[in-house]
């Protein structure tokens, strides 16, 4: 598996140097009529978000969340900054966990590669990659003597692989990317991903708002029984289905994840630590949203 991402992630780099020098121009006013950008701040609540331990007295927490994207030239970006547990209550899960997340998700378009695109429904082919980063804050403990406790290590991983855009029936413009998976703190590789997502207005009311079924699919394969001396499940992944009201510069919605063995944590095994007990990573949660569009 480790020379396969290699052997895909050298290809991608020999390609991307063309685009940097023959792309598509799309200089041709201002701004140019392929940029556009937008940005989202959404208030939350996450109702039992796994992977979670079993013996977890507290169900969800509250976060803020800016997220973001748009495209400009050859440049196709996504991402987000989450800030959780924002009260600092005790009696949220994210007590003692890391206080943020970053997403950072940019594409580097390859259209003017292949001079007879479309091919049917792709519109666009990226070089594509994803960051994820751990905001820090966490701490383990010493289950025998509460007061030795230490920073744990926080999320610090990418994902280097090929994107595209396709145009689905009833759907609209869908991303899927195939990516693959370099763990940044490990500095080792650990299997693939394949995403995909969405946003789908479908019906739309007299006074311009309209409801929309908006989320994704991330879901993790070829990876091995165990990475850098630790158990894992050899693919696992999650599903976000989200039902939204927008109207102007707000939006209402809810949405209902499901999970199988999230982030590779094998369902009702011992993870983060024997101190935490049985860990939960298989199921579903439930989220809830009020946005104001900028």
């Amino acid at each position: 598996m480790k020379n396969l991402c290699l052997k895909l992630c050298w290809m991608i780099s020999i390609i991307t140097l063309v685009p940097l020098a023959f792309a598509t121009d799309y200089n041709d006013g201002i701004p140019p009529s392929n940029d556009f950008k937008w940005m989202n701040l959404n208030l939350m609540y996450a109702y039992k978000e796994l992977p979670r331990p079993k013996s977890t007295t507290n169900d969800g927490h509250d976060y803020l969340e800016l997220e973001f994207g748009g495209r400009s030239g050859i440049l196709d970006l996504y991402g987000y900054v989450d800030v959780f547990n924002l009260t600092n209550r005790d009696n949220s899960d994210k007590k003692g966990q890391p206080k943020m997340f970053m997403k950072f998700a940019p594409r580097l378009s390859l259209k003017s590669l292949f001079n007879n695109l479309p091919w049917g429904p792709v519109t666009d082919i990226y070089f594509a990659t994803l960051f994820n980063w751990g905001g820090g804050g966490a701490t383990v403990c010493d289950p025998d003597d509460s007061s030795k406790c230490f920073p744990a290590e926080d999320i610090n991983n990418s994902f280097w692989g090929i994107g595209s855009d396709i145009q689905i029936p009833w759907f609209g413009k869908m991303g899927l990317n195939l990516y693959g998976l370099y763990d940044l703190n490990k500095k080792d590789w650990n299997g693939l991903q394949i995403s995909t997502n969405w946003f789908t207005p479908f019906y739309t009311f007299d006074n311009g708002g309209f409801l929309s079924y908006q989320g994704y699919i991330d879901y993790q394969f070829g990876a091995k029984d165990s990475f850098s001396g630790n158990p894992q499940a050899k693919h696992g992944g999650a599903m976000f289905n989200g039902l939204y009201w927008h109207f102007d510069k707000f939006a209402l919605g809810y949405g209902l994840k499901l999970y199988s063995d999230i982030y590779l944590v094998k369902n009702n095994t011992l993870a983060f630590g024997s101190a935490a007990g049985s860990i939960r990573s298989s199921g579903a949660s439930h989220y809830f949203a009020v946005t104001y569009k900028f």
